[in-house]
C-alpha cells in the first residue's frame, strides 16, 4: 500500500490534505524529492484534467515536507496550443514546494533532431547485478529496484549511473513514474566529494522527450552527471533513458553538498 498512501489522497478539490504511512517515503526529515514533486504533479492534473500532454516541469525544493499538506493550484496562463500550471505545496503556513508545469499539444514538425544515442551502453537491466541492496535511504529501500550500470566503483569521474524500477507501479501512468523515479540517484558530485557529508536537493528543471515513455519491465536507466561544483552546490545533468537506450528525460538540478 505504500503506492497508494503517496496518491490517493490527492484531489480535484486540493486544499488541505493528510497522508499516512508516509515512513517508506521519507529521505531524513523529508519527504523524498520524487515524491513531493509527483504530489505537486497529481494535484494539478487532477484538478484541470483536460490539460495537454506534459513537456516540461521546473521543481523547487523550499523547505522539509510532512504528511499534513495544503495543495495549492491554479492554471497561470491557457494558450491556444500550451497551458502553464503553478502548484504548490504548504506545511504549517509556510511554502515547502513549488512547481512549474508546461503542458503542450502537438504540433507539425518544423525541426527534427532525435538526442543521441546512450553513451557507453552498460548492456541489458536483466544483465545487470543488484546495487545499493539493503542500503540509502527509506525511499530507496523500500520502494526501488538499483541495479549497477557502470563499473566505475569509488571516487571517480563526477557521474553516477543506475538502473531502476519502481517495485510497485500498479495506478502509475508513464509520466508520473518518470517523475517519481526522476530524481532517485545521489548526485554524480558524490563521488568529488572529499569526505562523506549530507548531500540535499534544491531543485530540478526537466524536458520530457516523450510524452508517451515506454520500457521493459519497468526499467529506466538513469544518470545523475556533475557539470561543475564548488562553494557547496554542485549543478548536476539528469537524464533517462528506457531499457533500449532511447532517452525520455533530459534535466538539470542544483544539489546543495555539505560537510
Amino acid at each position: 500500500m505504500s503506492l497508494a498512501n503517496l496518491i490517493d489522497p490527492i484531489t480535484a478539490e486540493g486544499g488541505a490534505t493528510r497522508f499516512s504511512g508516509l515512513d517508506n517515503w521519507m529521505q531524513g526529515r523529508t519527504l523524498y524529492g520524487g515524491a513531493s514533486a509527483l504530489i505537486a504533479y497529481l494535484a494539478a492534473v487532477r484538478a484541470f484534467p483536460d490539460l495537454p500532454p506534459l513537456r516540461a516541469g521546473q521543481v523547487a525544493f523550499v523547505a522539509p515536507t510532512g504528511p499534513e499538506v495544503e495543495l495549492r493550484r491554479e492554471i497561470v496562463r491557457q494558450g491556444r496550443n500550451v497551458a502553464q500550471v503553478r502548484s504548490e505545496i504548504w506545511c504549517e503556513g509556510k511554502c515547502t514546494l513549488t512547481a512549474f508545469w508546461l503542458f503542450g499539444t502537438a504540433r507539425e514538425p518544423n525541426a527534427v533532431h532525435p538526442a543521441a544515442p546512450v553513451e557507453n551502453w552498460p548492456g541489458a537491466p536483466e544483465e545487470q547485478e543488484p546495487a545499493m541492496k539493503g542500503k540509502g535511504p527509506a525511499f530507496i529501500q523500500n520502494n526501488f529496484e538499483i541495479l549497477r550500470a557502470q563499473k566505475m566503483r569509488g571516487p571517480g569521474d563526477p557521474v553516477v549511473r543506475r538502473w531502476a524500477r519502481l517495485t510497485e507501479r500498479e495506478g502509475l501512468d508513464p509520466v508520473s513514474e518518470l517523475i517519481l523515479l526522476g530524481d532517485v540517484l545521489p548526485p554524480g558530485a558524490m563521488r568529488a566529494m572529499e569526505r562523506q557529508g549530507p548531500i540535499s536537493s534544491i531543485n530540478w528543471s526537466f524536458n520530457l522527450l516523450d510524452t508517451e515513455p515506454t520500457t521493459r519491465d519497468g526499467w529506466w536507466l538513469s544518470e545523475n552527471a556533475s557539470q561543475h561544483a564548488d562553494a557547496g552546490y554542485s549543478s548536476e545533468r539528469l537524464r533517462l533513458w528506457n531499457a533500449d537506450g532511447k532517452q525520455v528525460l533530459d534535466g538539470m538540478q542544483c544539489v546543495a553538498v555539505f560537510g
